[in-house]
């Protein structure tokens, strides 16, 4: 216990730039492996060159590798957050801080937001500090459906956030599509078919995309953007939440086969459940939302996912509209809240290992990467979280935090703010606070 505390004590003091990935074994730990199981008492993981090599009971720790006890308290994969704007929004209603959007751009599925993340970002180290280690982070729309491409960042202390850039392409549907696409949804849909036909002619013949003139709905740029998503080398997440406007997105596939559709929000995904999981296709659901906010979520429960996850839909949790630039952190209390849900008579939640797995592995597979995310596996991203307690529950925090195999400081500005004006030495407080 005392090697735990110390460990703790020396990720804390950690500077800005994290020493190299450590080998690390973990021992005598409640072992989360994050695929939908329960933990395992007494277990170990061990991490080398950035990388899981083995987790479970049993395990044999290599001579001479770093160990460090648990004393029996949770360790987990690192919380993989599934729909953020972290790092691109400083100050919500700052323009300068906040590059999430942008209306005036002549161009929309071209945009990239990989150059705009900032490690730096005061909610990466908030986010870290409460398990965070790899988020979604997606453009917003500007003028266009289509939002742009979107990354996998991860929260460690150091200047090379974006894990994978051009990782997904992001669009809105149903109401917020509509307005971007003329004002109904026939409209948007007419735009979202014409804009990927012109990506297969631009995939069939780009040097002929340059002289379509003005009246082209999509610039060189855009139709390159699109030509992956067409091919079904990246993923088109789409943000929708009437059944009706689901059922209309997977029908999609019957004129482009290739499409590999990753539905976010679906406050009313329950309703089609069957129509989601026949198709294969993974959700990142806004989790319990009990009343409708809008006219395309009049069917808002709170047993959305468990519905969805009980009907075989492959189901994560995202914070969508809901300040997903700064509370990525969120997400633990939204599994925690869905556990607790399941033994409410008459609703539908998820057991722990499942509201877990929904965290961390469940983003990671949606966006098929779950061979490199999102669990302790072997061949994973040493991500790592020791917790104080049930990570689910709204009490506890994480003591240390490993990112591909890196200790990470878990010291916030919020604590800093704290510690300075909790108990001022004399003299020591700001002129203003003299009065």
């Amino acid at each position: 216990m005392r090697r735990l505390l110390f460990a703790a004590a020396a990720i804390a003091a950690a500077p800005l730039a994290p020493a190299a990935a450590q080998d690390v074994a973990i021992v005598n730990a409640k072992l989360v492996i994050g695929t939908g199981d329960g933990p395992i008492e007494g277990g170990t993981v061990i991490v080398r060159g950035g990388r899981v090599v083995a987790a479970g009971q049993g395990i044999a720790v290599p001579a001479g590798m770093e160990t460090i006890d648990a004393g029996g308290k949770w360790v987990t994969p690192g919380i993989f957050a599934g729909f953020t704007r972290l790092g691109i929004v400083e100050v919500s209603g700052v323009s300068q801080t906040n590059d999430a959007a942008a209306g005036d751009s002549p161009f929309h599925a071209a945009i990239d937001v990989a150059p705009a993340v900032n490690p730096r970002t005061s909610s990466l180290a908030l986010n870290r500090a409460e398990g965070i280690t790899r988020a979604v982070v997606a453009p917003d729309t500007g003028s266009s459906m289509f939002a742009g491409q979107g990354a996998i960042i991860d929260l460690g202390a150091d200047m090379d956030a974006v894990t994978v850039p051009r990782a997904f392409q992001f669009m809105e549907y149903g109401e917020a599509g509509s307005r971007e696409a003329g004002g109904s949804r026939p409209a948007a849909y007419a735009f979202l078919r014409n804009a990927l036909m012109e990506a297969q002619d631009y995939a069939r013949n780009p040097a002929s995309f340059a002289d379509r003139g003005p009246d082209a709905f999509l610039t060189r740029l855009d139709a390159a953007a699109l030509v992956p998503v067409v091919q079904g080398k990246v993923p088109l997440m789409v943000h929708v939440e009437r059944g009706s406007d689901i059922l209309v997105i997977l029908g999609l596939r019957e004129e482009f086969p290739r499409l590999k559709l990753v539905l976010v929000g679906a406050t009313e995904g329950w309703t089609v459940a069957p129509q989601i999981a026949a198709a294969g296709v993974p959700v990142i659901a806004k989790p319990l939302a009990d009343l409708p906010s809008s006219f395309e979520s009049l069917a808002s429960t709170q047993s959305n996912i468990g519905r969805m996850q009980a009907a075989g839909v492959t189901v994560a949790i995202g914070t969508i509209n809901n300040d997903e630039s700064h509370q990525a952190r969120w997400v633990k209390q939204y599994a925690g809240n869905l556990v607790g849900l399941s033994r409410v008579s008459g609703a539908t939640g998820l057991d722990w290992g499942h509201a877990f797995a929904a965290i961390t592995s469940g983003p990671a597979e949606a966006l098929g990467m779950g061979d490199r995310f999102g669990s302790l596996q072997p061949g994973r991203h040493g991500d790592v979280v020791i917790w104080d307690g049930d990570p689910l529950e709204i009490g506890s925090t994480a003591v240390a935090v490993y990112i591909d195999g890196v200790a990470q400081p878990l010291e916030t500005r919020q604590q800093l703010l704290r510690d300075r004006y909790l108990t001022p030495p004399d003299g020591q407080l700001p002129n203003a606070y003299r009065r």
